[in-house]
């Protein structure tokens, strides 16, 4: 790891940080962007196939929250070591956070299909969108270990500082889930089960393709004889990745409760809520992929003692995120109506997802300072902090207040939840990194 090594802890940060970062942001928005394109292509169905997609969503969150738990939990113990030039302990730890998430997402497929007529209903179907649910989430479950494994080999592949590898693998699979997404809803008349289908072989795809890369270049490779479940091992991944599992289940379980809050008002809430939802989460994605393009360099820079040059890497991602989500408030006020009515052209979903997505602009300049505050703890080993933080937006605040909040103003009290929550977080932030930094 040689070369890795010079670069990300000796080499110029923007350029360090450009290097991880466009690979990383292209992989996340492919990623976002199977979720829109099933919904666009599935909201050509009808309302209640669209809601079912958003309800499905927050199960594939739990599945990504546990993919991100094992792959950042051994991913960030990966880059430390390899900072502190203990490659053995990096290759024993990559083959552990794989198999691991492997048999994890087995029980949970079986699980979920055991369970499945169930939690539909639990996640907030009505009966008449139930049946588009079943469907759609029963294939689903059948390509979780595929994609739970996929995320781990991209994420280990991305801390060690081979970010193409990584996004390689994670965008083919993408790419031929959208191309899929058409052919199989429309040409074979599949409908929903369509869209389910071409998310499933879509993962298959990074599955395979990932695992073949992971044998490339400087890559480690993956081998079982190096699966060493240790409570050592273990209990790195738990202090390296609850945070992500954190952050996405508590993310899962706000919008359970959001699609069951405005299940409330119709379909047509459950609806331009999910589709909010998803605007935000590919926006937001961009920030995501700056802050794992970081990431390497915080790690390297962390377990090779270059504290300074942490800092220093995170404020120039602040910068660089918060001008970007500016830009993002601009244009989002400018076309708010254009934007929703692309995924569903009814008036009432127009008029509700409107009105949420403004309401979420508000907020989106801060984002890049909640979202790198917290990926900047996680990875020098700060869980408390990391914990703490990864709770807040989606969990610590967002749970209480879309309880309370539609109990005083209603549908407009769903709608203006998430940015109420955004505020918070950022309130709550703020003196946990300057105390970071004060330590180190």
């Amino acid at each position: 790891m040689r070369n890795n090594y010079e670069l990300l802890t000796h080499g110029s940060i923007p350029r360090v940080v450009g290097m991880m970062s466009v690979p990383t942001i292209i992989s996340m928005l492919t990623s976002s962007l199977y979720s829109l394109a099933d919904t666009f292509f599935v909201g050509q169905i009808d309302t209640q196939a669209t809601a079912a997609v958003g309800i499905v969503f927050a199960v594939l969150s739990v599945f990504q929250a546990f993919a991100f738990f094992f792959g950042h939990g051994s991913g960030n113990y990966m880059s430390r070591m390899l900072g502190a030039k203990q490659r053995d302990e990096a290759v024993r730890m990559a083959s552990t956070g794989f198999f691991t998430a492997l048999l994890f997402g087995v029980v949970m497929a079986v699980t979920g299909l055991l369970l499945l007529t169930p939690l539909s209903r639990w996640l907030g179907s009505t009966e008449t969108i139930l049946p588009y649910t079943e469907r759609y989430l029963g294939i689903i479950l059948v390509g979780t270990p595929l994609n739970m494994g996929a995320m781990v080999l991209n994420n280990q592949m991305r801390f060690q500082g081979n970010a193409r590898y990584a996004m390689v693998g994670i965008v083919t699979g993408t790419l031929l889930n959208v191309a899929l997404d058409p052919l199989l809803i429309f040409v074979f008349d599949l409908g929903i089960s369509g869209a389910a289908l071409a998310t499933v072989l879509g993962h298959l795809c990074s599955f395979l393709l990932l695992l073949y890369l992971s044998r490339k270049g400087e890559n480690i490779r993956i081998h079982f004889r190096n699966f060493t479940p240790t409570l050592h091992m273990q209990k790195e991944i738990i202090a390296g990745g609850s945070p992500s599992l954190m952050r996405q289940g508590l993310g899962s379980i706000a919008t359970l409760l959001l699609n069951i809050v405005a299940a409330g008002y119709g379909d047509a809430a459950v609806a331009a809520m999910s589709i909010v939802g998803r605007i935000t989460f590919v926006v937001y994605s961009i920030i995501i992929g700056l802050g794992q393009g970081y990431q390497p360099l915080c790690g390297f820079s962390y377990g090779a003692g270059l504290y300074d040059r942490v800092k220093q890497g995170f404020w120039f991602c602040i910068k660089v995120g918060t001008a970007f989500l500016i830009v993002c408030t601009i244009v989002g006020f400018l076309f708010t109506e254009q934007i929703i009515s692309v995924f569903r052209d009814d008036i009432d979903v127009v008029s509700i997802g409107s009105e949420a997505l403004r309401y979420q602009l508000y907020t989106y300049p801060i984002g890049a300072f909640i979202l790198l505050s917290n990926m900047m703890m996680q990875t020098i080993n700060r869980p408390w902090q990391a914990n703490l933080m990864a709770s807040a937006r989606r969990g610590l605040f967002f749970i209480p207040l879309i309880i309370l909040l539609p109990f005083f103003f209603g549908l407009k009290g769903v709608e203006m939840c998430q940015a109420v929550s955004d505020v918070f977080t950022l309130l709550l932030a703020m003196p946990l990194v300057a105390s970071v930094f004060r330590r180190m």
